[in-house]
């Protein structure tokens, strides 16, 4: 079959991607040494990418808007058997009828785990509260600390899930899902018609606007 390297992933979707992963491990990385005062940077930094990626797919690249990839449970079946069945996959620009369910995932997550640490109080030990831990009785702090801590165990978890399921597609059916990711082209079939893609200007500008929101509420800190 004839193929062709197109475009499939603009620039706003793979910096949200890597930023995010970044955000992730440094939020992991502070949580085990104690540095609240930095994971809360990372849990804005963190919050604010996952804000420009529920606008982003509304308005964004074809590839990036729910509504292109994100289909019925009967689509992911269908992308599980010829998973599991030998030869290699139909190769199509974006994500498939499964990782769409895996980008809701963790996009759900990740919004629960930064916003219930909006309302953390940082203990007795750090000096840092959450901007909106004043609006919360001591009750509802606890357990939303409580739900922040096990959300994170379950990003973990998905994160792993996420790193197996990309070498799988590597070993398994010879599918690079990294590369795409990184220079945001990829070979597809001929037949396969290009995605249209939003202006990276454009998703530019929301990323910062995203990012002023979010400073904007770490002022009431």
């Amino acid at each position: 079959m004839t193929e062709r390297r197109v475009k499939v992933w603009d620039l706003p979707t793979r910096l949200f991607h890597w930023g995010l992963v970044v955000a992730l491990a440094g939020s992991w990385w502070t949580a085990e040494n104690d540095d609240l005062e930095t994971h809360i940077l990372f849990g804005y930094a963190a919050l604010a990418l996952v804000i420009f990626r529920l606008v982003w797919g509304v308005v964004g690249s074809e590839t990036a808007r729910f509504s292109a990839f994100v289909r019925g449970p009967g689509a992911a079946i269908a992308h599980l058997r010829e998973l599991a069945a030998p030869g290699p996959l139909h190769r199509h620009a974006g994500h498939n009828a499964l990782g769409a369910y895996a980008v809701l995932l963790l996009l759900a997550l990740v919004l629960v785990q930064t916003v219930t640490g909006l309302f953390s109080s940082g203990g007795d030990i750090f000096l840092v509260a959450g901007p909106l831990n004043d609006l919360v009785d001591t009750a509802t702090e606890g357990w939303m600390e409580t739900v922040h801590e096990v959300t994170f165990d379950l990003i973990l978890i998905a994160s792993a899930v996420h790193v197996a399921a990309i070498l799988l597609y590597a070993v398994a059916k010879r599918l690079d899902l990294i590369g795409p990711m990184m220079t945001g082209s990829a070979r597809l079939p001929e037949s396969e018609a290009a995605p249209r893609l939003a202006s990276p200007v454009f998703g530019l500008l929301l990323m910062a606007g995203a990012a002023g929101l979010v400073w904007l509420l770490s002022l009431r800190g």
